[in-house]
């Protein structure tokens, strides 16, 4: 690893123990009907969302060659305020299974991605998140869903960061989407975000609002 003050000792800065606010953006665009280009923004800030100190956005192209089956490639370039590496590129792959049983929607993410961090070495990543929503049973025309997910993390190898262990990192998540258009959503959420630091683990509670957008 570089042996650069301040920064061998350096804690992840994705995993940066602030009770906060987070800030999500997507957009759909579609280009045919098993092709859309995929884009997000998110912003990251501590206690009292005063202060933001992490934002990154990222972009793909979505194949979906089955109903129940999505792919993208993706580029992401992340900015962390006020750090010795302060800014990450990473390249990930993007696999998602989903399917429909009457109001319940089960899902599964997993994410492999490569991490590039400024003045440390390059790592890989495996992130599996299992999912379910479920459409409440209202008699609107668009009703919401409550979606609930638990996130976690691996890294088998070399890891750019100090870790406690393989499993570095856990977010379990839950909130509820509400269809304000046919093509515009927005999610509150809350979410206990575990990471596994080399003293043990520690969890933090975010809270977070998402924003959807297709077209």
């Amino acid at each position: 690893m570089l042996a650069i003050p301040g920064v061998a000792q350096q804690q992840d800065p994705e995993e940066e123990r602030r009770i906060g606010l987070w800030l999500d953006q997507t957009i759909s665009a579609g280009l045919s009907l098993n092709r859309s280009l995929e884009f997000e923004f998110h912003q990251r800030f501590d206690e009292g969302a005063s202060n933001l100190y992490e934002y990154f956005f990222q972009g793909g192209m979505a194949f979906r060659p089955r109903p129940w089956l999505m792919l993208i490639p993706i580029y992401r370039y992340q900015r962390y305020q006020g750090l010795p590496t302060s800014y990450e590129n990473r390249l990930q792959f993007n696999l998602t299974l989903s399917a429909t049983k009457g109001r319940w929607r089960p899902n599964f993410r997993m994410l492999t991605e490569g991490r590039f961090p400024e003045k440390r070495v390059a790592s890989a990543r495996l992130r599996f998140r299992p999912g379910i929503d479920y459409i409440l049973p209202l008699r609107i025309r668009r009703p919401p869903a409550v979606v609930v997910n638990n996130e976690f993390f691996f890294v088998p190898g070399t890891n750019s960061f100090p870790s406690g262990g393989t499993f570095t990192q856990n977010r379990f998540q839950a909130g509820i989407r509400l269809m304000i258009t046919d093509s515009l959503s927005i999610r509150p959420y809350f979410m206990l975000q575990s990471v596994n630091l080399p003293t043990g683990w520690e969890t933090t509670g975010i809270f977070g609002v998402s924003l959807g957008l297709k077209f």
